[in-house]
């Protein structure tokens, strides 16, 4: 007889505050950012020295002296040195997938207790030098006679040493995340002002959120900085909308800076274990992980007609709600990652649609979402996105936001490079 899947608790979860890049932790490195995130919460859940099922964590951009790094954070957060731990990376869903995977093990019985993360570096970025001294250096390493590395080094010019900058473009089309969420605004209508309101309101409630105390327990001071620094309470509207286009320069262009997330630094992490693991440390559940889905989207087009490159939540979400036997209005809060405002609106026009869950999805318009109820303490607009840190935020900004309310449900939505995207619910 096949064995029941276990229910899934979230705990808790812990992460430094967010910074704009070259700010706050211009100098700090991946692993100094995730270690910290984990010390934060070995501490706020008395882990020290307890000895986990599984961690698994990641990062977007990385150094190569970063192999290892879920490892390398694991070992200096505190835990038993016995935790195994391994990377993974699906670019800004990176800890959501990390998440859902400790999650089936946890389900399946083969661990009682797990740690989900991510860190991102917009700062500490990674530079290459080109084929030609890359090639020169390994030949300096393996020469065996001065006259070898003499010849070696006098083999590379002043130009083999200008360093490229990494491409901020998607291998297959050559185009920013921002170029193609221009191309999805236009496509679907998307204005300028209603981005701008999005962005407003992020702004707001993560500024009132901050003020009332929400993040008092799930944000932990890192190099002197104590909120996340991105958060502007006084902007309006007036202010958002005399700044110039990014992605577009011309007067069809809609993406600003405000209304786009921020190059942003930072770490989060979240507790997941089973309520028999969490009964017998007396740690009160937040709320339970019940359904995951990913989707990807062809937005080369190379099977047909191209799709807009951060669409793949449209279509994650309708299939996991199918498995759920839920409706999209079913929810009492969604927090849906705000990689740009322009992506987020994309995205519940789509759901709106009769004409594109005909011919997409092969269903019925899965209706509007109640806004009031959408990112009620602000997303990445405002609180910035360190890409493979969003999800663990996301997680543990829903779980505590369920145990506010003592019940209910939340959807979570999250685009990611490539094309795909990654969702989940919770519930309470």
């Amino acid at each position: 007889m096949a064995n029941i899947p276990r229910r899934v608790a979230i705990l808790g979860g812990a992460r430094i505050p967010f910074a704009r890049a070259n700010t706050a932790y211009a100098e700090a490195s991946n692993q100094d950012m995730l270690t910290a995130a984990f010390k934060a919460l070995v501490q706020k859940f008395d882990l020290k020295n307890q000895k986990m099922g599984e961690v698994a964590a990641g990062a977007v951009i990385k150094h190569s002296r970063d192999w290892n790094l879920a490892r390398e954070c694991t070992l200096g957060s505190g835990l038993h040195p016995e935790t195994p731990a391994y990377d993974l990376q699906r670019a800004c869903g990176t800890s959501l997938s990390a998440a859902a995977q400790l999650a089936h093990r946890i389900a399946a019985g083969e661990i009682d207790c797990a740690i989900a993360g991510g860190v991102d570096s917009a700062s500490d970025i990674p530079l290459s030098y080109g084929k030609k001294l890359q090639r020169a250096v390994l030949k300096l390493n393996r020469a065996r006679t001065f006259g070898e590395r003499l010849g070696t080094i006098g083999s590379v010019r002043l130009r083999d040493l200008k360093p490229m900058p990494p491409s901020v473009g998607e291998p297959r089309t050559g185009l920013s995340m921002g170029q193609h969420c221009e191309e999805m605004a236009k496509e679907w209508k998307i204005g300028r002002r209603e981005q701008d309101e999005l962005a407003l309101a992020s702004h707001h409630h993560a500024a009132k959120a901050w003020k009332d105390g929400f993040f008092k327990d799930l944000v932990f001071e890192f190099n002197s900085l104590k909120t996340d620094n991105n958060v502007r309470a006084d902007t309006s509207l007036e202010k958002l909308s005399t700044l110039k286009t990014a992605f577009d320069r011309s007067a069809a262009g809609t993406l600003t800076a405000g209304n786009s997330s921020p190059l942003t630094d930072g770490a989060a992490c979240v507790l997941l274990a089973s309520e028999e693991w969490a009964a017998s440390r007396k740690i009160p559940v937040q709320a339970y992980l019940s359904f995951t889905e990913t989707a990807a989207v062809d937005f080369v087009g190379m099977a047909g007609p191209k799709e807009g490159m951060l669409m793949a939540p449209a279509y994650a979400v309708p299939r996991m709600l199918d498995r759920a036997k839920l409706k999209l209005q079913d929810f009492d809060i969604y927090e849906i990652h705000e990689a740009f405002a322009a992506q987020v609106l994309c995205t519940l026009k789509a759901w709106e649609s009769e004409d594109f869950c005909r011919k997409k999805l092969n269903r019925s318009a899965l209706g509007a979402i109640d806004r009031n109820k959408m990112n009620p303490v602000g997303s990445s607009v405002a609180l910035g996105h360190p890409f493979a840190a969003t999800g663990a935020r996301i997680v543990a900004t829903l779980a505590k936001e369920l145990a506010q309310r003592g019940s209910g449900r939340g959807l979570i939505s999250i685009c990611a490079a490539g094309g795909m995207g990654v969702t989940a619910i919770l519930e309470r």
